[in-house]
């Protein structure tokens, strides 16, 4: 169909969206919302909310829901059940509705949580109640006027590209989205087909949560914490517990519109604004804030009268150091990171006796590396990290997880303080013995289909003159052509000759073409001045 006959088809839709859609009146606004459907990034299913193909409203959700019900019925021998949790986004709950209407409909049993939960807790429901699927609506640390959709396998895990374009195939094949069946939930609850998730669920999370815990040493630490208006409240809180810990009351509770932020991003320092007054006001040691589903969690430490703010990598470096440095490093112990991931981190690890490796962006490719070698045993799972402030100790989940992150943070900043170090003196310490890292992202916003043309033709000017746009480049990885024993993916990665490096990849979940900057030096100057000229370079380029 062209784009102005999807626009004339879902006029017909409902009052709602015919109103919706007639009061667009620009062009450009139809074309972006009907030029193609949905796909499954590297979050899942996530776009804008509103009325159209390419955004997130009931119709899509119902569509993809469908799709997957078509998928399970067709690759799964037993009975399915899957488990659905939602996010405190706008119409998050609504689309679980939503979601588990139509697998009920499809004769599918849903275990449906009773109130907003954070993806990690999907994920380890899933394994825990036996389910075949899992599905979350959440769109992670997006702005407010997006959701999204993930979908996970029975092992927990984010389902891999493969599973993916299985169920795609299946939602391609759903042309009428006014015929999909739905079945009400309270009807299906009588039928037995859908049934709750009580609090026992988040309790055994927890305990899993707990068992993770290094230092558990009285200390005087102080800090601020903010949920961001998400579902991190009541978990982070409760592993918190045996610590001195302020919640910034005007972002404790559930708020779509994250009304005080401009997006609920913690790797951000305007999220955390609010959270650094606070902990400047009280005296507070450390900051941490979750976002809306807490599997991402950002820090902001005080140090020398005011606060810094930990990059990813600097988060991962330091969990690096301090889960090795108190725990005994069994043989075969794992290190599983993203290609996007600064080498410290891993360098540290080396260095302690871990073996390191590396996966495409996207936890998911982290969890199939513990699913891997939980089957082989050739290897243990000891962390999981990206540079997207997503971190994993433990197996209880196969997703990052803020909730266990936030508990090592502070029992490692509180083990520091104990030494009479901030996070900061232990991140320069790092960097004195394994050398200096300067680590910057620009993210590119390229909307529509004039945009998505342009990341694929900056892609292809890469991949063709990519010597002569960089200076100093050693070697060129294009991931696109399935290397390194990894999928194909449309990454590419320059390495310097210092082996300092520059990726670049379109967005699996927003219109934007990423560039993310890794910079070795023996000084901080050095590697700021030239991290400065690289990323004019690219700025002129896009």
């Amino acid at each position: 169909m062209t784009i102005q006959e999807r626009y004339n088809q879902w006029l017909t839709f409902d009052e709602a969206t015919r109103a919706e859609l007639q009061a667009i009146t620009d062009p450009k606004e139809i074309e972006d919302r009907f030029y193609r459907d949905l796909e499954f990034g590297t979050g899942g299913l996530r776009g804008v909310m509103g009325a159209g193909t390419n955004r997130m409203n009931a119709y899509t959700v119902r569509r993809a829901t469908l799709g997957l019900a078509n998928y399970l019925k067709s690759n799964v021998a037993c009975s399915c059940q899957v488990a659905i949790a939602y996010d405190s986004r706008n119409l998050s709950r609504e689309f679980a509705a939503e979601a588990a209407s139509v697998l009920c409909a499809a004769g599918i049993q849903v275990a449906l949580f009773k109130t907003l939960m954070p993806t990690p807790v999907l994920s380890f429901a899933v394994q825990h109640l036996g389910c075949q699927a899992g599905i979350c609506i959440t769109a992670s640390h997006n702005p407010r006027e997006y959701n999204g959709y993930k979908v996970y396998d029975e092992t927990g895990c984010q389902i891999l590209p493969a599973d993916a374009r299985r169920v795609i195939e299946q939602v391609n094949a759903i042309t009428d989205y006014q015929q999909i069946p739905v079945t009400p939930l309270h009807q299906a609850a009588q039928n037995g087909l859908l049934y709750w998730i009580g609090d026992d669920v988040l309790q055994a999370y927890l305990t899993e949560v707990r068992k993770q815990s290094i230092y558990q040493q009285p200390s005087a630490i102080r800090l601020v914490y903010t949920p961001l208006h998400g579902t991190g409240n009541i978990p982070v809180r409760a592993v918190l517990e045996p610590f001195s810990v302020s919640i910034v009351a005007s972002q404790e509770q559930p708020d779509g519109d994250f009304s005080t932020v401009r997006s609920p991003n913690p790797e951000e320092r305007d999220a955390l604004t609010l959270g650094i007054e606070q902990a400047k006001a009280e005296g507070a040691d450390l900051v941490l804030g979750t976002d809306p589903d807490c599997d991402r969690v950002g820090v902001a430490v005080r140090h020398q009268g005011d606060f810094i703010l930990l990059t990813g990598n600097q988060i991962g470096a330091l969990l690096v150091d301090f889960v090795t440095r108190h725990r005994t490093v069994a043989p075969h112990a794992l290190l599983v990171k993203t290609i996007v991931t600064n080498e410290l981190g891993a360098t540290i690890g080396r260095s302690r006796g871990l073996a390191v490796e590396d996966t495409l962006t996207g936890f998911k490719y982290i969890g199939d590396r513990i699913n891997s070698y939980e089957k082989t045993g050739d290897k243990q799972f000891v962390i999981g990290c990206e540079e997207s402030f997503g971190y994993l100790v433990g197996t209880h989940a196969r997703d990052k997880d803020a909730v266990v992150a936030s508990l090592l943070i502070v029992e490692m900043a509180a083990w520091h303080k104990d030494q009479g170090h901030t996070l900061i003196d232990a991140l320069d310490e790092l960097y004195r013995q394994y050398g200096f890292f300067l680590d910057a992202l620009d993210a590119f916003t390229l909307k529509g289909a004039d945009g998505a043309a342009k990341i694929q033709a900056i892609m292809a000017q890469l991949r063709a003159h990519g010597q002569s746009i960089i200076p100093a480049l050693q070697t060129a990885k294009d991931y696109a052509q399935g290397i390194d024993g990894l999928p194909a993916e449309n990454v590419l990665k320059f390495i310097l000759a210092d082996h300092s490096w520059i990726a670049v990849r379109p967005s699996g979940t927003e219109p934007k073409i990423k560039v993310y900057y890794s910079i070795q030096d023996e000084s901080r100057e050095e590697a700021q001045k030239r991290l400065d000229e690289y990323r004019a370079i690219f700025r002129k380029l896009v």
